[in-house]
């Protein structure tokens, strides 16, 4: 099933996930479906709010750039119940960064180049590891929406005032894409 991806605007992308437990219903059709709907959409993440649940439960396909960055080749993987216990902010990386729930916006992003990280996998195992690159941006992408972080919220007042009349015809219900999207109308 490939799902709606909601668009800024969507009260569910500004809530903060609660953890799931190995009982949830359906979990790993849920993260089928959610690779299905990321890949459809050409993401390389996707974040559960992203699909109007307010679960913490992320995919990331990193392979599609192992053209680019060999170490991610095969890279594809879902996160439950993510969290960032600590950011190494001694070293910075500003990049672009676009999201699906903000369509056609790309901004400069600064973040962290290496954090630490605790989530479990699809069978519940814990992890904790330090990760670092496009992958710890990408986590930090995606586990920011879990929170209810977007990543126009890490840019400038001057850019968000740039960029206001898109945001505001995303509310609007105006936006084009691809993919399937549910948006405020």
């Amino acid at each position: 099933m490939i799902y709606p991806i909601y668009v800024y605007g969507m009260p569910v992308l500004r809530k903060v996930c609660e953890d799931i437990t190995p009982d949830y219903p359906e979990l790993d059709k849920l993260i089928e479906n959610m690779f299905a709907t990321m890949d459809r959409a050409d993401g390389v993440g996707l974040a559960a709010p992203q699909i109007g649940k307010s679960i913490r439960v992320v995919v990331v396909d990193l392979n599609v750039l192992s053209a680019d960055f060999p170490e991610y080749k095969g890279y594809r993987k879902a996160f439950i119940n993510p969290h960032i216990l600590e950011v190494f902010d001694e070293e910075t990386d500003r990049q672009e960064e676009g999201c699906l729930s903000v369509p056609r916006v790309s901004e400069a992003v600064e973040r962290p180049t290496k954090i630490r990280v605790r989530y479990q996998d699809t069978d519940f195992n814990e992890h904790e590891e330090i990760v670092e690159g496009f992958l710890a941006r990408c986590m930090q992408h995606e586990f920011d929406h879990l929170e209810g972080v977007l990543f126009i919220d890490h840019i400038s007042p001057m850019r968000k005032t740039m960029i206001k009349g898109k945001l505001s015809a995303m509310v609007k219900g105006k936006v084009r894409t691809h993919y399937k999207v549910r948006m405020l109308k």
